[in-house]
């Protein structure tokens, strides 16, 4: 079973509601990022963090896989798909794809201040002062801020060196390092890029831009996909 991975990123959650995690005039849910989405925002402020991702969660709860969601899960009566994405909702999971990796966190976990190993479900959406880790400290939302490491991009790389097809969908390949999975495909591996922007892969061959939305495109592509199989 020949094996395709994944890298989305917010255009796919998007169409389903979700906003993209920074619009045009720099802001998230008019927010500056310096102030909810960094170690140091924490250390500052950590009630207004805390609220802002509750606030996320509380959305996200609100919202259903759309059609580029189910594509990707009807990939997998065909073929063995890991899905590698950027966005920190659990859209493709609520869908039904069944490998995900979160390059970013998980917006519906929280984890210890103290122990980052220590990682926990969030019930519900709302995570509050004084709920604590089993060590006694304050749990934190489970996401990789600005400034931080990307703990699993090395076994993004692993599963991305594994690739016969590479998608990408919904993310402009201008974040690193998750941008840099794109060159990580080993050459000669067909890529195919869904989003109605068509992000730049320089020096990549064997490229097929779909320009649509991940709704249509990924329908398509699945279908195209199957029919060659």
């Amino acid at each position: 079973m020949k094996k395709i991975v994944v890298l989305s990123g917010a255009g796919i959650s998007a169409e389903s509601g979700i906003p993209t995690f920074r619009a045009s005039d720099g802001l998230w849910e008019n927010h500056r990022i310096e102030d909810v989405a960094t170690p140091e925002a924490w250390l500052r402020n950590p009630d207004l963090v805390q609220d802002f991702y509750n606030q996320r969660r509380k959305q996200a709860l609100s919202v259903e896989p759309n059609a580029g969601h189910l594509a990707l899960v009807k990939l997998e009566q065909y073929f063995d798909v890991t899905i590698i994405t950027q966005n920190v909702d659990n859209l493709h999971e609520k869908a039904g794809s069944s490998k995900v990796v979160h390059l970013h966190g998980e917006l519906f976990k929280s984890r210890s201040t103290k122990d980052p190993s220590l990682v926990y479900d969030v019930e519900g959406w709302e995570l509050k002062r004084g709920d604590l880790c089993e060590k006694g400290s304050q749990l934190r939302p489970h996401i990789v801020w600005f400034g931080e490491a990307v703990p699993m991009m090395d076994v993004a790389y692993d599963i991305t060196d594994e690739a016969d097809i590479f998608i990408v969908v919904g993310t402009s390949l201008n974040v690193y390092p998750a941008a840099g999975l794109v060159y990580a495909v080993r050459r000669g591996v067909p890529i195919y890029v869904v989003d109605p922007h068509s992000p730049d892969v320089q020096g990549r061959s064997n490229v097929t831009f779909i320009v649509e939305p991940a709704t249509t495109g990924l329908t398509k592509l699945t279908d195209q996909l199957i029919a060659e199989a």
